[in-house]
């Protein structure tokens, strides 16, 4: 067994990051059970009594995130907001603000970047850093680089993080777990028995709740009883890439890099209604929102410097099955009218019998201006009708 004993790779996750932000402006409603959604807060309020309870939400809404004082209740992200409602129907509700949220995000993510040799954005509160070149990167197994860090982030933002540091992403990941909030958890080779393989299985980023249920239905449910199985064993049952691969996991080895710079495979924007919308009698409302979506993915597409070559749509039906359509264009676009044409295209080869929950787009083949001939770029065009 070996993962790279000489290696300090550090995970940097936020702790309950979109609650916390929200703290920072309504410190009156630290220690009370808060979750991020759906929601519009009552104009005027201020005082704790003014903010809108989870007992008179109604939709569809989810969970973005939840309190640490919430979680008692069983109120975690993903929850939805009427089942929330009905576990803790006082929880103080409150919209998601994402403008304050890549504030936030930027100003953390500049302080790990002083520190580490390279970081790898997860997403808009957790990042990998690679520790091993760093200023004490290795000190007592990087604990003093991730103190650091840890101290500068909160003083200069107000918020906390936790961080796990290991040979590698897998364990570092699994670390940064183990301790919240405001943990710091080293992880080495000696300490994969007794602190990795008493979790579940579930706990390995990549398992998700399909692989979970397959696993449990073969007696395995913990990382230490999916290491007792021979490797040709998981190749057979679950295919020689995802085996192999939970071999690797239940043995703390993984060898992939930092990666300071990737390119997306693609982006997608969607939205679930608030009611089930009729494709003939709600065409109004289904069309406008069509059409945001259009431009939001456009938009996406153009900050980031991409055009696309693919577009596709989702849809989810009132009985909960989705379908999907997609289109090849002959040349890439960045356009949100010729993003609006190519989904339009998608779906009319989409069935709009049933009632829709859920409209969805996607821009898949991305690529860079600099990498089109521009003979290729199109001209812009006329709106599609839903």
């Amino acid at each position: 067994m070996s993962v790279g004993a000489e290696r300090r790779v550090a995970h940097i996750d936020m702790d309950a990051f979109y609650a916390s932000v929200e703290l920072l402006r309504y410190p009156q409603l630290r220690g009370l059970p808060v979750v991020i959604g759906g929601s519009r807060r009552r104009a005027g309020a201020s005082a704790q009594d003014a903010f809108e309870r989870l007992r008179d939400y109604q939709g569809r809404g989810v969970i973005t995130t939840a309190t640490y004082a919430a979680r008692p209740f069983g109120l975690h992200s993903g929850l939805g907001l009427m089942k929330a409602a009905k576990l803790c129907p006082d929880a103080i509700l409150l919209p998601a603000d994402f403008e304050q949220y890549r504030h936030y995000s930027r100003r953390f993510k500049e302080i790990v970047m002083r520190h580490a040799s390279q970081m790898q954005d997860r997403g808009i509160d957790e990042v990998y850093a690679e520790f091993t070149d760093a200023v004490d990167g290795c000190v007592e197994g990087g604990r003093v680089l991730a103190q650091r860090m840890q101290e500068e982030i909160e003083q200069t933002t107000g918020l906390t993080c936790s961080i796990g540091v290991a040979p590698n992403k897998l364990l570092a990941k699994l670390a940064s777990e183990m301790n919240k909030p405001r943990g710091i958890t080293i992880l080495d080779e000696q300490d994969l028995q007794s602190c990795v393989w008493p979790l579940a299985c579930r706990k390995l980023n990549g398992i998700g709740p399909k692989a979970a249920e397959h696993l449990e239905r073969v007696g395995i449910r913990t990382i230490g009883e999916l290491a007792q199985r021979e490797r040709p064993w998981l190749v057979a049952e679950f295919g020689k890439s995802f085996g192999a691969w939970l071999h690797d996991c239940a043995w703390g080895r993984d060898d992939r890099p930092v990666v300071t710079e990737s390119e997306p495979v693609s982006m997608s924007r969607e939205t679930t209604f608030d009611r089930d919308l009729h494709a003939v009698r709600d065409r109004e409302r289904l069309s406008a929102s069509f059409t945001a979506l259009c431009k939001r993915l456009a938009d996406d597409l153009q900050h980031d410097g991409y055009l696309t070559r693919t577009i596709g749509i989702k849809l989810r039906y009132d009985n909960f099955r989705s379908v999907t359509r997609v289109i090849t264009l002959p040349r890439p676009v960045a356009d949100a009218n010729q993003i609006r044409r190519a989904a339009g295209q998608c779906l009319k080869r989409a069935p709009l019998e049933r009632r829709l929950r859920l409209l969805g787009v996607r821009a898949a083949g991305l690529c860079r201006p600099e990498e089109v001939l521009a003979a290729d770029l199109p001209q812009a065009t006329s709106l599609d009708l839903f």
